[in-house]
C-alpha cells in the first residue's frame, strides 16, 4: 500500500512556536526582529516571506513529503501564484492547492492550471473547497448559502473536466459556455488530483460525484470511521480518503506534553464567538462536538491516546492533532492508515524545524507507508 504524506506550507505566517502566538517568520507584518521579512541593523535585509515560505517547501521535499498544502484565506497569499514561484524551488514536489470555484471561472481554472502542469511537469492537486460562510465568505464578496456553495462547486467541476477533455458546451444554473476548450499547446496534460473537503450532507454528496480524495481534519477515530462510511454509501465509485494532521512528536513522550503545557499556561484564550462560530461551517461544528464535556486542564482534551483536541487554542486551525513521542505518534498515523486513509496532510509548528522533525524521526517508523 503506498500513502502519499504532504506537509502543510504556511501561507498566513509562521508561529515560531506553540507557545508564542502570532507570526514573526513570514506573512505581510513587517516586524523588527522577525526571520521573514528580515531586518538588519533595523533596515530590510532582503530576506521575504517567499524566501521562508521556499525554505520550508525545500526541508519539505529534502525529508520525503511528496507535496505540501498550499491553503486559501483572505489574509494571505494567493496559493496559484505561490506555486508557480516556489514550483522552481523543488524538483518533484506536488503543490495542493486550496481554492473556492466560486471566486473562478472554470474555463480560467482550467487553463491556469493546465499551464502549472505543462511547467511543473505534472506537479498540481486540487483542494477544493466550498468555503464556511460568515464573515469570511463575505470578504470574497459571496452571498450564495451553504448547500447552494456545494451545488454550485459540482458544476463547476463538471465543467472544469468537460473543458480540459475537448470542446464543451454547458448550459446550468451557475455556468454557461459555448464549445470551450483548451488550446492545443495546452490539452493533453494530465488532469490533478482532487481532495475534496466538507462535512455536511452536501459535501458528502459532492464529493462523492468528483473526489479522488475525501479529506478531513482529524477527529476521534471511531467518528471519522464513521464519515468514511457515509462517504462510501453516497458514492458509486468510493474515493480513497485523506486526513489533515497536525503533528507534536519529540524524542520522549513527556518532553512533547510539556511542550502542550508551556503553550497551554501561555495561551490567550479566544471568543467562543469569534468569526468561525458565526459561519455555517459543519466540520467547524462536529470538531468543537468531541470536546463539551472537557474540562480546563489540557489532558481533558485528550480524547484517546495521543489525540488532543486543544491545538486550536495555540494556532489557527483545526482542533485535533497528535502528541507523544516519535514512536506513539507513527503508532496513531498507522491506525489512520489501517482505517483506510491514503493520504495524509501533516503540519507542525514551526514549519520549518517541525518539517525537517517529523521526516527524520516518525515517517521512517510508519508500518502502513510502503
Amino acid at each position: 500500500m503506498s500513502v502519499d504524506i504532504y506537509w502543510r506550507i504556511h501561507m498566513e505566517g509562521d508561529q515560531p512556536s506553540l507557545r508564542r502566538r502570532g507570526g514573526s517568520r513570514g506573512g505581510f507584518a513587517d516586524l523588527p526582529g522577525a526571520l521573514a521579512p528580515g531586518f538588519r541593523d533595523g533596515a530590510p535585509d532582503g530576506y521575504s516571506h517567499a524566501d521562508y515560505m521556499a525554505e520550508v517547501v525545500r526541508a519539505a521535499e529534502d525529508s520525503g513529503f511528496v507535496g505540501g498544502l498550499l491553503p486559501s484565506f483572505p489574509h494571505t497569499d494567493d496559493p496559484w501564484a505561490a506555486a508557480a514561484t516556489l514550483a522552481r524551488e523543488t524538483r518533484s514536489y506536488r503543490f495542493m492547492i486550496a481554492f473556492q470555484p466560486g471566486f473562478l471561472h472554470p474555463v480560467q481554472a482550467a487553463r491556469m492550471t493546465a499551464t502549472l502542469q505543462r511547467a511543473t511537469g505534472g506537479r498540481v492537486v486540487y483542494n477544493v473547497i466550498s468555503g464556511g460562510g460568515g464573515p469570511a465568505q463575505l470578504w470574497w464578496g459571496d452571498r450564495i448559502d451553504h448547500d447552494d456553495r456545494y451545488a454550485r462547486t459540482s458544476e463547476f467541476l463538471d465543467v472544469l473536466k468537460g473543458v480540459w477533455h475537448g470542446s464543451h458546451t454547458h448550459h446550468g444554473r451557475f455556468y454557461r459556455v459555448e464549445n470551450a476548450g483548451l488550446p492545443e499547446e495546452l490539452a493533453g496534460q494530465p488532469f490533478p488530483e482532487i481532495f475534496f473537503s466538507g462535512s455536511s450532507p452536501a459535501a458528502i454528496a459532492a464529493a462523492g460525484r468528483h473526489a479522488d480524495y475525501y479529506l478531513s481534519w482529524l477527529e476521534p477515530y471511531p467518528a471519522l470511521a464513521e464519515k468514511f462510511d457515509l462517504v462510501r454509501a453516497h458514492s458509486d465509485t468510493p474515493p480513497k480518503f485523506a486526513v489533515r494532521v497536525d503533528v507534536l512528536a519529540r524524542e520522549t513522550e513527556e518532553e512533547a506534553w510539556d511542550e502542550l503545557r508551556r503553550g497551554w499556561a501561555a495561551r490567550v484564550p479566544r471568543d467562543s464567538g469569534g468569526e468561525a462560530c458565526s459561519g455555517d461551517s459543519v466540520g467547524v461544528r462536529r470538531s468543537r462536538s468531541f470536546l463539551t464535556s472537557a474540562g480546563e486542564d489540557l489532558r481533558d482534551l485528550e480524547v484517546s491516546p495521543g489525540v488532543w483536541g486543544g491545538f486550536g487554542e495555540l494556532r489557527d486551525g483545526p482542533a485535533f492533532g497528535l502528541v507523544g513521542d516519535y514512536h506513539q505518534v507513527a503508532e496513531r498515523l498507522d491506525e489512520l492508515i489501517g482505517l483506510g486513509v491514503d493520504a495524509l496532510i501533516l503540519a507542525g509548528v514551526p514549519h520549518l524545524e517541525e518539517a525537517h522533525r517529523v521526516g527524520t524521526h516518525v515517517l521512517p517508523l510508519l508500518k502502513g507507508r510502503s
